[in-house]
């Protein structure tokens, strides 16, 4: 008896031949000679070294006021959880400042927080995507625990971690004793006013627990329009961040003096946190940022200076080139 001729063949896992898979396409591979390496490294600091400084010079040119108030914003050293969560204390702060030099419109308010690690795995997976744009995907809440749901099962829109801790601290600003009014229109990426969160999606059963994190929400407003939330929902990278509050529509000038009233009613104290305002203009590059321009002049300076010593020493010491026809690509293999 004998077998099938077909099914008594072994069938090869040898991938079949291509010079695509054995890299054996034509290809640029340069030869990296001394005076082809000294040239890149200057090329490299002559471009780096101009952005560098006009980099400084953008971030030289920013305004910025900073004032750190949750140090002084609370009665007592010894009782600040206790003063922060009671609801019954007066949190007003008022607080003053000089503006260094004229600020040209618009001047941006943020609020900066120091040692919230809102990066934290377990807090950024806290949140519902699904249920910030669908109104029917409401009791999408198998990621937000523990605010998911309330005690009853009801959804918690939106839920979360990251929506239940909202900052909540307001600023109301004034100079010569008339109001500075603050802006809080588009302060919020447009990606996420028109793709992640809904305008028929309501809030529902916020901060309705016994634990409030954060903020309350309108529940006649749609998260459309809830802009401090959006703003607060795109996490940061760090633990020193800020964020957008709002922006002034109109000069400040030099020596001018700012009052802030302040309601201080973030919990920052139960993890030695820090609360800062800030008032910034913006330049070509953003807010205030010497590091872009620094890491460009040091990258820069290096290239220039390693591009010396190896001109120094190509001058002095130099080595003879090899041939270069014995390089692998440079072979005729039929004369192998």
């Amino acid at each position: 008896m004998s077998s099938d001729d077909g099914s008594s063949k072994k069938v090869s896992k040898k991938p079949r031949y291509s010079r695509f898979t054995q890299q054996e396409l034509p290809a640029c591979k340069p030869i990296l000679t001394p005076a082809l390496v000294i040239g890149i490294l200057m090329c490299l600091g002559i471009i780096f070294i101009p952005i560098g400084l006009l980099a400084l010079s953008a971030s030289e040119n920013v305004v910025e006021v900073v004032d750190r108030y949750d140090d002084v914003c609370i009665p007592s050293t010894d009782q600040k959880v206790g003063f922060i969560k009671d609801p019954a204390t007066n949190k007003t702060c008022i607080r003053t400042f000089t503006i260094p030099k004229k600020m040209r419109k618009p001047v941006y308010v943020y609020y900066q927080l120091d040692n919230f690690y809102q990066n934290h795995r377990r807090y950024v997976k806290s949140r519902s995507d699904r249920q910030l744009w669908n109104p029917k995907a409401e009791y999408s809440t198998s990621l937000c625990d523990p605010e998911g749901q309330t005690g009853d099962g009801k959804p918690i829109v939106p839920c979360g971690l990251i929506a239940w801790s909202l900052f909540n601290d307001t600023y109301s600003l004034s100079k010569n004793d008339a109001a500075l009014q603050i802006n809080k229109k588009d302060i919020a990426w447009r990606s996420d006013r028109t793709h992640k969160f809904s305008p028929n999606v309501y809030p529902k059963n916020f901060q309705n627990g016994t634990l409030i994190g954060g903020g309350k929400l309108d529940e006649n407003i749609p998260l459309s329009q809830q802009e401090d939330l959006m703003v607060w929902m795109r996490t940061s990278a760090l633990p020193t961040f800020r964020k957008l509050y709002g922006k002034i529509e109109t000069d400040l000038e030099a020596n001018e003096k700012i009052t802030v009233t302040i309601q201080n009613n973030y919990n920052t104290y139960s993890f030695n946190g820090k609360k800062k305002l800030v008032i910034s203009t913006a330049t070509w590059i953003g807010g205030k940022n010497d590091f872009i321009g620094k890491m460009y002049m040091a990258v820069g300076g290096t290239s220039i200076v390693l591009g010396v010593i190896f001109s120094l020493l190509y001058v002095f010491k130099p080595r003879p080139l090899g041939d270069p026809s014995y390089l692998s690509w440079n072979k005729n293999p039929a004369l192998d």
